[in-house]
């Protein structure tokens, strides 16, 4: 029996499923999730979402109102986490990803735990574990988990429209070296089940408002910084700052591709100051130049080697002068 045809085996003989995801939703975590609890829906099983918080406005399009948030109803949440007896684990490969409080209930759960993730270097805690690091995203995994089970053919819309976003957005819109002739097979698959994937482009890249434009735009003229003897350009951004632009989550997701795409820059580093800490997020471009050892070695992070996030508890001024004096260590001239 493959690997998959052990989960679905899982899910057939469990009674009370939950799907988590990390903290800081992004539209693989989202996406993996409603994804995987569709399918279960079309297996004849009923499952619940948990998790940590709520996704970014800019996702406001998908029907989120099935996922309870850790941050917003806990006790919800710590009792459909009490009777579960199948967790599964989406979108992240260790259990200090869910945040502190969903962590303590993940970690003293006694039921069977699934992991399905594409990050290096998982923790051994699930029962099974589906780590399939040169995947684009965890979205890609689930449609692997509905094929390779045997289950092609309850692939919908419904199901595949999440998928197809987790994957676009993990991938920066096909554009990160993670796409794979695999990649495009399992789009291909999900348009066939009827995706519209010209809507969900349009959903995400015209619903910009005039205060996160407005704060993209202050942020490349103002505050953009570029070191060009390595060509890495870097941006950070006081809570003072996001508050003059009205910041809502998710507002600055889009920067570091941004800067990416200046000619010539080999990586992109912006920086928020938001709930007490500095948010870093790396990006850079080609396999010389890795950004995730950058982030786990110095900032507390970690990721794949082109898009990898930290953070940082020392000041603003004090977190870009580390990383100024940081980038001659790990970008060449």
């Amino acid at each position: 029996m493959n690997i998959y045809k052990k989960v679905v085996a899982e899910i057939q003989a469990a009674s009370h499923i939950v799907i988590t995801a990390h903290k800081s939703a992004d539209g693989d975590s989202i996406g993996s999730s409603l994804g995987l609890l569709y399918f279960i829906e079309k297996l004849g099983k009923d499952a619940v979402v948990c998790h940590p918080d709520k996704a970014p406005d800019f996702l406001d399009w998908l029907d989120t109102s099935s996922i309870i948030l850790m941050d917003e109803n806990p006790e919800e949440v710590t009792a459909q986490m009490q009777k579960a007896d199948l967790i599964f684990c989406l979108d992240y490969n260790a259990t200090n990803r869910v945040g502190p409080d969903m962590q303590i209930l993940l970690e003293t759960a006694t039921c069977k735990k699934i992991m399905i993730d594409h990050h290096l270097n998982p923790e051994e805690f699930p029962t099974i574990t589906v780590s399939e690091t040169t995947a684009s995203s965890t979205s890609q995994l689930i449609i692997d988990l509905i094929e390779e089970s045997g289950h092609l053919d309850l692939l919908d819309e419904k199901i595949g429209t999440p998928l197809y976003l987790g994957i676009l957005t993990d991938t920066g819109s096909f554009r990160f070296n993670s796409v794979k002739p695999r990649t495009h097979e399992v789009l291909a698959k999900l348009l066939a089940a009827g995706v519209e994937h010209h809507l969900i482009h349009e959903k995400l890249s015209d619903n910009n408002t005039e205060t996160r434009l407005r704060l993209q735009g202050y942020a490349m003229s103002e505050k953009l910084e570029i070191l060009y003897d390595y060509n890495v350009a870097i941006i950070s951004l006081s809570k003072e700052e996001l508050a003059k632009y009205q910041y809502k989550k998710g507002d600055t997701d889009s920067l570091a591709n941004l800067v990416l795409s200046i000619k010539g820059m080999k990586a992109a580093i912006v920086f928020t100051e938001r709930d007490g800490i500095m948010k870093i997020s790396f990006r850079s471009k080609g396999a010389e130049n890795p950004v995730n050892m950058l982030a786990k070695e110095h900032f507390n992070g970690g990721g794949h080697a082109n898009a990898a996030g930290g953070m940082s508890d020392l000041t603003v001024e004090e977190t870009l002068e580390k990383l100024k004096g940081l980038i001659p260590q790990y970008f060449q001239k």
